[in-house]
């Protein structure tokens, strides 16, 4: 029996939580999917992360469907749960597939962890564990100063209520991320990246904006993102593909001139 044929007869688990800036985090979920392992020793059980972190989620679902399993549950423990959480999430799965172009496995959504009926004993249980917060000052956190940005760049990603409905959160994740591999902080001159409330044009979703120029990219995925890092933030052009200029009308989105897929 082949090593794709013994995959294709399991289901694997994904456990998606939002953002992990340092170890502690990812050692707190494989913690999480060693338990899970215990109980559901027959499941590959792995874990990624939907805004800032390695795995990514969009990474973690490449790597299962190489591995042709027959299908994957997807559980967030993301706490709380925003309305428009399942609906970004159908919508970017929805996409990666699309734009993927290889099959794929069965996908399952689990439900809100905030309602399971386990949640009581789990806080009665944390309850258990409580200890007395030090609140003592700490005079050297007092003193101690801040360098300024030197970056001369700065991304806002839109986390309006619309972006979030198209992805935005995913698109996050992949612009940090990118940050990180290459460096942006210290690479040209210098890209600092932040969330933003809305930016306006909901219509264009999911929509972000680079300074100093203010250009507005809207219609934007991950392959646009990789344009635009290579193209404007280290090469100074605009990606006209993805940009809107404010020509005083409403315009609606487009389609890229020359759309490209990536895997």
């Amino acid at each position: 029996m082949t090593t794709q044929t013994r995959h294709a007869e399991r289901c694997a688990v994904l456990l998606i939580a939002k953002s992990a800036f340092a170890a502690a985090p990812h050692a707190d979920m494989a913690a999480i999917a060693a338990q899970v392992v215990a109980r559901h020793p027959d499941a590959d059980v792995r874990f990624a992360f939907t805004e800032q972190g390695m795995p990514s989620l969009r990474g973690a679902l490449a790597s299962l469907v190489d591995q042709a399993f027959m299908r994957v549950s997807i559980v967030p423990l993301v706490l709380p749960m925003e309305p428009g959480f399942h609906t970004w999430l159908r919508k970017a799965v929805r996409r990666w597939r699309s734009e993927d172009g290889r099959p794929w496995p069965e996908i399952t959504l689990a439900g809100h962890i905030g309602q399971s009926p386990m949640m009581a004993d789990l806080v009665a249980g944390l309850l258990s564990t409580a200890r007395p917060l030090d609140l003592a000052d700490n005079p050297k956190a007092l003193i101690e100063g801040s360098l300024v940005p030197a970056q001369k760049r700065r991304v806002l990603v839109c986390h309006g209520g619309p972006c979030s409905a198209a992805g935005a959160g995913a698109l996050w994740c992949h612009l940090r991320n990118q940050q990180e591999r290459q460096k942006l902080r210290t690479s040209g001159e210098g890209t600092m990246t932040a969330k933003s409330t809305c930016l306006g044009p909901c219509n264009l979703a999911p929509v972000l904006q680079v300074f100093p120029e203010g250009t507005y990219y809207g219609g934007v995925t991950e392959t646009a993102i990789d344009r635009i890092i290579t193209e404007h933030l280290l090469g100074g052009c605009i990606v006209e593909a993805f940009a809107y200029r404010p020509t005083g009308r409403k315009q609606r989105l487009r389609l890229p001139a020359h759309p490209t897929h990536s895997h």
